[in-house]
């Protein structure tokens, strides 16, 4: 199909005399564009999600495909974030296709849109493929030149049959999410109840509702037709090139910061929360990168520290990756209720804010978010739960956050000092010594109470100084 010079370098296709006519009455056309990818001849077009599915194939199988093996091992962990992600997608194809045919669009498609998340755009980007049943030129395909009414070419149809298969070089955790999703689909049409377990929706009831049955029929619709996957398609590469695509594609590309990552994204729930509400309503201040120097402070907190925070908060987990909305919206009011205590107390927020309460440093306002999930949202809360967590949440402003208070310096302290500061029965609240619990959080320096870097170490004993503080149970329930 497609030509090359002497020298065997493709060359630009120009007339119908280059191309083969017809194609074979098993072969199926497919409309794309030519391009020299680095002068390596490419092309590119666009399959039905689920079509691509069907003629693609991944090659990680040690088994099957022995010395062809051109993938790492698969994350299914990964791939279920993205099949719930393509599963959002669909749905909000659905709704687009409505408008599209000027039809209304029945509640319960936006209902189940607001249960997966909501957000501005959603688009799986292009996928990878190389055709090993092809010379690298392509002139073993058939295929036509599609030409407008002057006659300039304006695409080329290919012909593709079932020994073309699409072998995946970047892209494979997409296309397992897609087969997440579409046995999803298939269970659900077939069976009429959501799964119990792992499932990529959890459903409103234990059965889909006539009008959820209706979305995902609709679902199903539109990844066979209507949504279409990008693909960049290489053609004959051996399996050496294959790798050496795959590396270049996954290796050359540089990381997106964290804090800039977290600042775009508008589909996390939590991410939301401290948009919306922290910032924009509360008025928290929020900087992109950490200030290690202490006199240079103007009161913000990181992104990454503030989405850490709020992670203990809502999830109890050290990331959000995993917030949904029907995790997060109940604890929004209780959540918001703490950042408005913390950022009550005396010194918070303000310039050089580290130097005057210890509430600024982020380990401190992990502790204060672990004890709000602990007698909020956690189910081993006690029975008496919301006359406690009242109590933290009004008492939060009383504690002596300054950086004299003994209190954080108590593991520093001898028993006489101890007894002086009348902090000596703090001993029943926080870990024995022979527990093997890290007790060190840190060092008075001069005026300034300096607590480590071992966040995950450090702030359920600083929890437990405040449960002392404050009159709170003790979780570790000695005598």
């Amino acid at each position: 199909m497609f030509p090359s010079n002497a020298q065997g370098n493709p060359t630009p296709l120009s007339s119908l005399n280059d191309l083969v006519e017809t194609g074979g009455t098993a072969d199926k056309p497919y409309k794309v564009f030519i391009g020299h990818n680095l002068g390596f001849r490419t092309f590119v077009t666009y399959i039905p999600m689920h079509e691509f599915f069907e003629m693609s194939e991944v090659a990680n199988d040690p088994v099957r495909d022995g010395d062809a093996v051109s993938q790492r091992k698969l994350d299914p962990a990964h791939a279920h974030k993205l099949a719930v992600y393509i599963l959002k997608g669909l749905v909000s194809a659905a709704i687009t296709r409505c408008s599209i045919d000027k039809k209304p669009v029945p509640e319960i498609f936006e209902e189940v849109q607001s249960q997966l998340g909501k957000q501005p755009y959603l688009s799986v980007q292009p996928i990878v493929v190389n055709i090993r049943e092809c010379n690298p030129e392509g002139n073993s395909l058939r295929g036509q030149r599609m030409t407008t009414q002057d006659q300039e070419t304006a695409s080329f149809k290919v012909f593709l049959s079932q020994k073309h298969v699409l072998w995946v070089v970047d892209g494979q955790h997409r296309r397992k999410a897609m087969e997440m999703v579409f046995q999803f689909l298939d269970e659900l049409r077939t069976k009429r109840v959501y799964p119990k377990k792992g499932g990529l929706f959890q459903g409103l009831g234990s059965e889909p509702s006539a009008g959820e049955f209706a979305l995902w029929e609709e679902c199903f619709v539109v990844a066979r037709t209507f949504c279409t996957v990008a693909v960049e398609v290489h053609l004959g590469l051996n399996v050496d090139q294959e790798r050496q695509l795959f590396h270049d594609l996954n290796r050359l590309a540089k990381k997106v910061e964290t804090s800039l990552a977290l600042n775009f994204d508008n589909s996390n729930p939590v991410n939301l929360f401290i948009k919306e509400r922290l910032i924009n309503s509360l008025g928290l201040k929020v900087q992109e990168k950490d200030q290690s120097d202490w006199h240079s402070d103007d009161g913000s907190v990181t992104r990454k520290d503030l989405v850490a925070i709020n992670a203990i908060l809502f999830l109890n987990k050290t990331n959000i990756a995993s917030a949904t909305p029907p995790e997060v919206t109940p604890k929004i009011e209780i959540a918001y209720r703490f950042w408005e205590a913390v950022t009550a107390i005396p010194g918070f927020g303000e310039t050089q804010a580290r130097e005057k309460t210890v509430a600024a440093q982020p380990v401190v306002l992990k502790a204060l978010a672990k004890l709000v999930y602990d007698f909020a949202f956690s189910n081993r809360k006690p029975d008496n739960s919301e006359e406690i967590l009242n109590k933290l949440l009004d008492g939060i402003t009383e504690v002596d956050f300054s950086h004299q208070n003994k209190l954080w310096q108590y593991f520093d302290l001898s028993e006489s000092e101890r007894a002086e500061a009348q902090i000596s029965g703090l001993a029943h609240f926080i870990p024995d010594e022979d527990t093997g619990v890290n007790r060190d959080i840190g060092k008075f320096q001069g005026v300034f109470m300096r607590f480590g870097a071992k966040h995950n170490d450090i702030y359920p004993i600083i929890g437990d100084m405040i449960r002392w503080k404050l009159g709170l149970p003790d979780r570790h329930k000695k005598s």
